[in-house]
């Protein structure tokens, strides 16, 4: 469905959507096709040149905000193809196909090395892919009982806890608010009447976001470029298929079902880590992540579109109070000034005097 974007383990990640892959090949900066900006040499042109370096940049941008919604865009619409799908295999057959073709892709094109790896690296691995596969499963059994607005609403709440926990000051319980009142909005006749079983499996997957967030830094961190996350999505695809099996056996073979569930993995995974990938040699986390947390709004509209889920004017206002809430504390977190504690000056200044001879000034008699 959603695919978690983890940039870093704190929340500037937090609004993307999991399976998106993290680690060292993202730059933290923004940059343009010749790096960042501000390492452009300063020339004879002066302000000329400082203009059409600032230009280039805001081109890089408006580029990087396009790949950002084609990429909301292609997880949303593939979240309503998958399901279309649910009648043919299931929404258990849906997450074994997506999570098993999108592992079969991502070992073909990355080719993720096996050796040089100890037990704690293959621990995150394993964690992360149950975090994927957990979170894949809970938020199609969501969508398969509550509209696709409403449960990508809800699913978003676990990420939003994290940007809230990681914020500073009093500013972050408003976003709490918000979210708050955006969730008793969608209640508003009771969870029962929504189907609880719907949102407490939507609930569930956003807790698994957020575990996912945190869990696809450290792989980052371990595995070069997304090695991490393929062998992630193989252990997911693993741990499904057994599921995926038992609840539609055959109907996986079908040979339409094979040719949807492609669809889906590639609309749903492939396509939009391609896309992130490219946005993020154009823009900031921040501003990635707070791109990201217009997923509610539009998959809102892929469950009108795709499969005609109206949502009333109060789900609306629900779903636009959860996706302020999300921007606003990315925003606050990325305003946070930084916790590391600057090197002490007269360490500093010692360092710079010679080690040899005596101290200026001092004397020698």
């Amino acid at each position: 469905m959603t695919d978690v974007r983890a940039l870093a383990p704190t929340a500037d990640a937090v609004a993307g959507g999991p399976e998106s892959p993290a680690g060292p090949a993202t730059p933290a900066t923004p940059t343009g096709p010749t790096g960042p900006a501000s390492t452009a040499p300063a020339g004879p042109a002066g302000p000329a040149g400082a203009g059409r370096g600032e230009r280039a940049a805001g081109a890089a941008g408006l580029v990087g905000v396009g790949l950002v919604a084609g990429g909301i865009c292609s997880q949303q619409f593939g979240a309503a193809v998958a399901a279309s799908l649910f009648p043919r295999v299931g929404a258990l057959g849906v997450v074994s196909l997506r999570l098993a073709v999108s592992a079969l892709v991502l070992l073909l094109v990355c080719r993720p090395a096996v050796r040089g790896y100890g037990r704690a690296d293959w621990a995150v691995v394993v964690g992360f892919g149950v975090a994927l596969a957990g979170m894949n499963t809970l938020i199609y059994q969501a969508i398969d009982r509550i509209p696709l607005g409403t449960a990508v609403t809800l699913e978003v709440l676990g990420p939003l806890a994290l940007s809230v926990v990681a914020a500073r000051g009093p500013g972050r319980w408003l976003w709490a608010g918000l979210a708050l009142a955006g969730v008793a909005l969608l209640g508003r006749g009771g969870f029962g009447e929504l189907n609880a079983a719907g949102a407490g499996c939507a609930l569930g997957a956003g807790v698994l976001w957020a575990a996912y967030i945190l869990l696809s830094a450290r792989a980052g961190s371990r595995f070069p470029r997304v090695d991490g996350l393929a062998w992630a999505m193989t252990c997911g695809a693993l741990l499904s298929l057994p599921l995926g099996v038992a609840g539609a056996g055959g109907a996986l073979l079908d040979p339409a079902a094979l040719a949807l569930g492609g669809v889906v993995a590639l609309l749903s995974s492939v396509l939009p880590y391609t896309l992130e990938l490219l946005s993020l040699r154009r823009l900031a986390p921040a501003a990635f992540s707070v791109l990201m947390s217009l997923s509610p709004a539009v998959a809102a509209l892929a469950g009108y579109l795709v499969l005609h889920q109206g949502l009333a004017l109060p789900d609306v206002a629900a779903i636009a109070l959860v996706v302020a809430a999300s921007a606003g504390a990315v925003r606050t977190v990325t305003a946070s000034p930084p916790a590391t504690a600057p090197a002490p000056a007269p360490a500093t200044k010692r360092r710079t005097r010679p080690r040899t001879g005596p101290r200026s000034g001092s004397r020698t008699e």
